[in-house]
């Protein structure tokens, strides 16, 4: 049987007003206030549509951002709302490709899912929220309300997922983290601009300037290898450097070098300035030995100051309130060299100070690498979250069980 492919556009759909906010502190009010303000009913989707034996599958635009949605034949007529992670270019969808292994363990449970491409590549949360939160809308009014939706989101998409469950958990009975960055992005990207600092006091010149990252910089292979070439050469510093970033191996050092530097460059563009500050970083852990290795690279590393206006944009996107509204099940590798796990520990206290402690639960597999599970990992964390978040057993927190 041929799939079918047919051409329309959608009708104008009536949106609901946006969930209030749940109360918070003031400060920490105003980026997830700036965020759901953000979030417009959508205008008019262009779509196309293809039927085919395994289900419906329909991508367009909504008010110019490029989506995909995917009903399975036997839709149980529950929905996951998916978050894509850091993307360094356009998301594209295409209406004949098969869903990824990412999607897949959901689609095969027969639950339709939803993704939004986002309007902008990069650290996209002030876009990707109210994109996707348009999208779940634009489903709802075309198919129906769900029996039940779940936010899942993968690396950047699973801090989305908490920032989701945070600002408009009503719509939803729980999310799954894969491999994500939760919590406050100036957290997270600060350290990864103060160890790009300490990259250069250790290897100066090997990378573009850091203040600002040139407009046109890209991560690319020859930035990998010129890093890569000079750790090598320099085994003494390598060693101190993966030390204090955590770090296993050269390739992992070279990577995460130039893919921060991509990062940052991002956000300096999006802040309209650098946002970043490492004059109150005290660096230790280059050496298990001895202490002089630190003293000389907290002598020896360049202070940079944050631009006021840009530091505040990269607190306003995003920092967490803890008021986390549904049961959220975070799996991670035991290593990963993008996503350390332990960057979810601010988060789990933010969580547990404000009494929504119950609703967070971590779990690990026995994998390296950045999102690096199997399907099946990742169909059992699903599985466990929906018990839980349908009132079942709490998921036992530490290694996931199949």
């Amino acid at each position: 049987m041929m799939p079918r492919i047919m051409f329309q556009a959608a009708r104008r759909p009536s949106i609901a007003a946006t969930a209030r906010l749940p109360l918070a502190a003031a400060l920490l009010l105003l980026p997830a206030l700036h965020l759901q303000a953000a979030a417009p009913a959508p205008k008019s989707a262009q779509k196309q549509t293809l039927q085919s034996l395994f289900g419906f599958t329909e991508v367009g635009m909504l008010d110019g951002t490029a989506y995909r949605i995917d009903v399975p034949t036997h839709w149980n007529h529950a929905l996951v709302v998916f978050y894509h992670g850091y993307a360094q270019q356009p998301v594209t969808f295409h209406l004949a490709a098969r869903l990824t292994s990412e999607q897949m363990p959901f689609f095969d449970r027969h639950y339709a899912v939803i993704q939004s491409a986002y309007s902008t590549p990069g650290w996209a949360l002030q876009q990707a929220y109210p994109e996707t939160e348009s999208l779940r809308r634009y489903f709802t009014k075309q198919h129906g309300q769900p029996t039940a939706t779940y936010a899942v989101g993968r690396s950047m998409g699973g801090d989305l997922v908490a920032i989701t469950l945070e600002l408009n958990p009503k719509p939803y009975l729980g999310g799954l983290d894969l491999c994500g960055a939760v919590g406050p992005t100036y957290q997270a990207m600060e350290r990864r601009f103060a160890m790009r600092a300490a990259f250069d006091a250790y290897f100066p010149g090997v990378m573009p300037p850091l203040v600002p990252v040139p407009t046109g910089y890209e991560d690319n292979h020859a930035d990998y290898d010129r890093v890569l070439a000079a750790v090598r050469a320099n085994p003494e510093d390598a060693m101190r450097l993966r030390n204090l970033m955590g770090l296993r191996s050269d390739q992992d050092l070279a990577h995460d070098i130039a893919y921060w530097t991509f990062v940052i460059g991002d956000l300096q563009r999006r802040a309209g300035g650098n946002p970043f500050d490492n004059r109150n970083h005290i660096y230790t852990g280059t050496s298990l030995s001895s202490s002089a290795g630190d003293f000389e690279l907290n002598e020896t590393v360049k202070r940079y100051a944050a631009e006021p206006r840009a530091r505040a944009y990269l607190m306003r996107h995003y920092t967490p309130n803890g008021h986390l509204g549904r049961p959220m099940l975070a799996l991670h590798t035991i290593y990963d060299p993008i996503v350390e796990p332990s960057q979810l520990a601010l988060y789990n206290h933010q969580v547990l100070e404000v009494g929504f402690g119950d609703n967070l639960v971590q779990q690990v597999v026995d994998h390296e690498g950045h999102c690096n599970f199997t399907e099946d990992e990742v169909g059992d964390a699903f599985d466990e979250m929906v018990r839980w978040a349908n009132g079942g057993p709490r998921p036992t927190p530490g290694v996931l069980k199949p």
